[in-house]
C-alpha cells in the first residue's frame, strides 16, 4: 500500500536542510574513524626488534604488566629496570622504552624487553659517537691481559695496554678499578658485542703539538740534556722539555741490561745523544752508551785467541755461562768447555753468579760481538794426566760405573772412565751371556787396550787378561783330519757342536739341518774358521783354509775394524784447535 504525504513549502525547506547536515556529520565520523582505524593498524603492526614505549599498568609477583596497546599485555620481569636509563623508581603508569620479542604468538602473548632495548639504544649512541669520534664516559673495571676492562653505559669494553697513555705505564701506575675517565672509541662491533676505546686518543688531543723544527738543539748526533720521566721494560723516556725521547734499553749500555732501572732512576737528569729524529712524528730515539767507546773495537787485539782472562760470571743458562771480561765485553762458556770428565754437567754445578774465573779465548767474532771461552782449559787435563801415568797393556783394578748394550763401563780414576766393549769381556760367550756376569759397582781387573786424550775415551780388556783357549786348541790342532764333536744344540737356525776342552763350534749353515743330528750325537768335523768366540766346522774337509785359523789367530781379526775406528783422530773442538795451536808456538 502506498501512503502519500502532502507537505507544505517550509516544511520542505527545514527537512531538506536536516538531511544535508546529517550528510555531513556522517561524512567527517567516518574520516575519524579511519584515522582511528590507521592507529590501531600502526599499533599492530609492531615486527620483533622494533622500540616501542609502553607503560606499566601492574605487578605480578616477579613481573611487570606492561600495556603497549597491543593486542595483550606483556610480563616484563622486575630486574630488567635495574638499568633505567631514564631514571625514577619503577612504579604503576610508568612509561618506558622496550624491545619487541614477539607479538601473538601461538598463545596470543607479546614479548617485550627493557634490558634489550636499553642496550639497543646505548648502542646506537656508541655508534653516533664513533662515527662522529666525539668523546664517551667510562668506568674501570678490572685489570685483564693485555690492558683493562670499562663499562661505557652499561657495556664492557676494552681498553688495550698500549692506549692507557701517551706513554707506557709502569706497572704500579695510578690506573685504579671503579677510576672513570674519558675515552674515544677506536673500533666497534655491535654483532660480535666487540668495543674498543683509547684514552690515548682524548690525552693527544688535549696535548698541545710541539713544532720541533724550532728545536735547533735536537738533531741526529747531537747530544742534549733532558730528565727520565717513565721507565718500562724496553726502555726509558726522557723529557727533553716539551717533547719526550726513547732511550731504548739496547742503547743504554754496553753491557748486558735486565732492566732499565737498573741504571737509571725517574727524575735522574742525563745527557744522551740523538740518534734518530723524525720531524713528522715527532719522534726522537736517543742513545746513552753511544757517548763512551765501542768497546768492541780491536778486541781481537785485546783479547787474542789462546790468552788466559780473568772474568765475573754474569748470567747462567742451560748451555753455558756468561763471563764479563770488562764493562761491555761478554764471553760465553760454553758448557762443552767446562769439565773435562762431565759432559752433562749442569752450569750450575761448576759455577755461580758473581764467581771471578780465569778462561781460556777460543774464539773472537767482532763482526757478531761474540767471544767464546772455555773454563777447562785453565785447569789440568786428567786425561792427558792419565796418559802420562799409564800406556797401552798396563793392568789396572777398577769398578764397574755402568753397563750398557755394547759393553761395560769402569771407572779408573776420580771422573776416568773407560769402556770394556762386549767383544772384550769373554772369548767364549758373548752377547746377554757375558753381560749378565757383571753387575754395577763389582770390583774388576782389566788391561789398557788404547789411550786417545783428544777424544777422551780409554778402551779396557777384560779377557786379554788370560790366554785365548780358542787360540790354543787350534795351535795344537790339524786342519787336514777331522776331530770328534758333540751336537749340544740343534734348531732351525743353527746347530751348535761342543769340542775339547769345551771349545764351541758351529756346523756351517749349508750343512746345518737340524733334521739330520740329535741332541748327542757325535759327528766328526773339520775346522774351516773363526768368528768371534766359535769355531765355524764342516763335515767335509775344507778346500780353502781362512787365515784366521792358519795362522791361529786370535779375535783380533775380528775386532780389527773396531780398534782402527778408536784410534782414528776424532773432530776436533774448539778447545782442542786452540791447545794445538799454542803446543806449537810452544
Amino acid at each position: 500500500m502506498t501512503c502519500w504525504l502532502r507537505i507544505n513549502e517550509s516544511t520542505q525547506s527545514t527537512l531538506l536542510v536536516n538531511i544535508s547536515q546529517r550528510r555531513v556529520m556522517t561524512e567527517q565520523n567516518t574520516i575519524e574513524f579511519i584515522k582511528l582505524l590507521d592507529q590501531a593498524s600502526e599499533k599492530y603492526c609492531v615486527k620483533p626488534g622494533q622500540i616501542i614505549r609502553a607503560s606499566v599498568v601492574s605487578f605480578d609477583g616477579d613481573y611487570a604488566v606492561v600495556d603497549a596497546g597491543l593486542k595483550s599485555e606483556a610480563y616484563v620481569k622486575k630486574s630488567e629496570f635495574k638499568e633505567n636509563a631514564e631514571g625514577g623508581a619503577l612504579a604503576i603508569g610508568s612509561e618506558y622504552q622496550f624491545m619487541v620479542l614477539d607479538v601473538g604468538n601461538n598463545y596470543g602473548e607479546t614479548s617485550l624487553s627493557r634490558e634489550k632495548a636499553v642496550k639497543f639504544i646505548v648502542w646506537e649512541s656508541l655508534a653516533e659517537s664513533f662515527k662522529n669520534s666525539s668523546i664517551v664516559t667510562g668506568r674501570i673495571l678490572e685489570r685483564v691481559k693485555g690492558g683493562f676492562t670499562v663499562d661505557v653505559k652499561g657495556i664492557k669494553a676494552f681498553l688495550p695496554g698500549s692506549l692507557v697513555d701517551v706513554r707506557p705505564l709502569l706497572k704500579d701506575d695510578a690506573i685504579q678499578e671503579n677510576q672513570e675517565f674519558e675515552f674515544k672509541i677506536v673500533k666497534m662491533d655491535h654483532r660480535r658485542n666487540n668495543l674498543v676505546v683509547s684514552r690515548k686518543s682524548v690525552l693527544d688531543a688535549q696535548t698541545p703539538k710541539v713544532d720541533l723544527s724550532q728545536r735547533t738543539d735536537i738533531a741526529e748526533g747531537k747530544q742534549i740534556t733532558g730528565v727520565v720521566k717513565n721507565i718500562t721494560d724496553y726502555g726509558v723516556f726522557v723529557d727533553l722539555g716539551g717533547v719526550d725521547g726513547l732511550l731504548h734499553i739496547t742503547d743504554i749500555s754496553w753491557k748486558r741490561l735486565k732492566h732499565p732501572s737498573d741504571m737509571l732512576k725517574i727524575g735522574e737528569e742525563i745527557t744522551v745523544k740523538v740518534l734518530h729524529f723524525e720531524k713528522e712524528k715527532n719522534r726522537v730515539s736517543l742513545g746513552l752508551k753511544q757517548l763512551a767507546g765501542d768497546p768492541w773495537e780491536d778486541i781481537s787485539q785485546r783479547y787474542p785467541v789462546g790468552s788466559k782472562v780473568f772474568g765475573i760470571v754474569t748470567n747462567i743458562t742451560d748451555y753455558g755461562a756468561f763471563v764479563e771480561l770488562e764493562e761491555g765485553i761478554e764471553g760465553l762458556v760454553h758448557v762443552s768447555e767446562m769439565s773435562w770428565t762431565n759432559k752433562n754437567i749442569h752450569p750450575t754445578k761448576a759455577v755461580q753468579l758473581g764467581d771471578e774465573l780465569e778462561v781460556m779465548v777460543l774464539e773472537v767474532d767482532a763482526g757478531r760481538r761474540r767471544i767464546s771461552l772455555g773454563l777447562k782449559q785453565c785447569q789440568t787435563n786428567p786425561w792427558q794426566q792419565f796418559s802420562d801415568r799409564y800406556s797401552k797393556g798396563d793392568h789396572l783394578d777398577g769398578v764397574i760405573k755402568s753397563i750398557a748394550d755394547f759393553g761395560v763401563f769402569v771407572e779408573l780414576e776420580s771422573g776416568i772412565d773407560g769402556l770394556i766393549h762386549l767383544n772384550d769381556l769373554s772369548w767364549v760367550e758373548v752377547g746377554e751371556k757375558v753381560i749378565n756376569d757383571y753387575s754395577k759397582g763389582m770390583e774388576i781387573k782389566v788391561i789398557i787396550l788404547n789411550i786417545d786424550v783428544k777424544r777422551e775415551r780409554i778402551s779396557l780388556g777384560h779377557k786379554q787378561l788370560v790366554n785365548d783357549p780358542i787360540a790354543e786348541y787350534l795351535s795344537n790342532s790339524r786342519f787336514d783330519e777331522s776331530v770328534e764333536a758333540k751336537v749340544i744344540e740343534a734348531n732351525s737356525s743353527r746347530v751348535i757342536l761342543e769340542l775339547e776342552n769345551d771349545i764351541k763350534a758351529i756346523l756351517k749353515s749349508s750343512e746345518s739341518k737340524s733334521d739330520h743330528y740329535e741332541l748327542g750325537q757325535t759327528v766328526p768335523v773339520y775346522l774351516v774358521d773363526r768368528k768371534n768366540c766359535f769355531l765355524v766346522v764342516s763335515t767335509q774337509p775344507a778346500k780353502v783354509i781362512s787365515d784366521s785359523l792358519k795362522h791361529s789367530q786370535t779375535e783380533q781379526d775380528s775386532t780389527a775394524m773396531r780398534r782402527q775406528a778408536e784410534e782414528e783422530p776424532a773432530q776436533p773442538t774448539l778447545g782442542d784447535i786452540v791447545r794445538d795451536q799454542l803446543d806449537k808456538r810452544s
